[in-house]
């Protein structure tokens, strides 16, 4: 379970979030949307205590993890995986070193353990053939894709968070990593594993979310499902979903 308690944040004196409220299970699958610069990717940071609120409580399995120093952040934050938005993956790195970082890292498995396991999460998302590449060698979707298989590795994550997942892809690539984000986190609750995704591509956030929050000057302003989201009377809500009412 997730819970912010009128979570406050700003910098240099503007409000990035205002006194936020909301909780969320592990099962649930969120898309956050709001212009640029609303706070969105915030959330996410504070989610995984990389930042932290100027007031406020963040819970995480009813532990309060808002002012826990980073040693007492792991439990936490094990719960979760990030896909960034540039991927962010090692440049150094080919693929497979790329997707096999985590699990070096955690310990306890053999190199031939850690190659099936790199190829199983790399067919998953449909780039095993590119195991042997570089970063620069990849389109941006095969970038992204590695970027979600390297987040699949870590210990397995309850939830998935996305920061603009389709940002700077064309909309064929686009679709792909929608179905791909889909099929990662289908299932019936509370058995499947949900996803965070912060973004202002409605149209994306349509095809994967199934509750939608609306972020306007610090404060969340819609709270609720596609249906309600479509049938709102926000006036700058309705606007910025124009690409799904048309």
């Amino acid at each position: 379970m997730i819970e912010f308690q009128d979570v406050l944040l700003g910098f240099d004196r503007h409000r990035v979030l205002d006194r936020i409220n909301f909780t969320a299970h592990y099962y649930d699958k969120i898309a956050i949307l709001g212009v640029s610069g609303e706070g969105k990717t915030t959330i996410l940071k504070l989610l995984l205590g990389l930042m932290h609120p100027d007031s406020g409580r963040i819970l995480i399995d009813g532990q309060d993890i808002t002012d826990l120093p980073e040693t007492g952040l792991r439990d936490a934050r094990m719960n979760f995986s990030i896909v960034f938005q540039d991927g962010a993956l090692f440049d150094s790195m080919n693929v497979r070193e790329n997707v096999a970082f985590n699990l070096r890292e955690r310990g306890g498995l053999s190199e031939e353990e850690i190659e099936k396991i790199v190829r199983e999460i790399l067919s998953k998302v449909g780039v095993e053939e590119a195991i042997d590449l570089m970063p620069e060698e990849l389109s941006g979707g095969m970038q992204r894709r590695v970027a979600i298989a390297r987040s699949l590795a870590s210990d397995n994550p309850k939830m998935m968070l996305y920061d603009e997942p389709t940002t700077g892809l064309d909309p064929i690539t686009a679709d792909n990593i929608c179905a791909l984000m889909s099929e990662l986190s289908s299932g019936v609750p509370p058995d499947r594993k949900g996803l965070i995704m912060v973004t202002h591509d409605v149209d994306a956030a349509a095809k994967i979310a199934e509750r939608f929050l609306y972020l306007n000057h610090g404060k969340i302003e819609f709270d609720g499902s596609l249906a309600a989201l479509k049938s709102n009377d926000n006036p700058g809500l309705k606007k910025f979903i124009m690409e799904i009412l048309i």
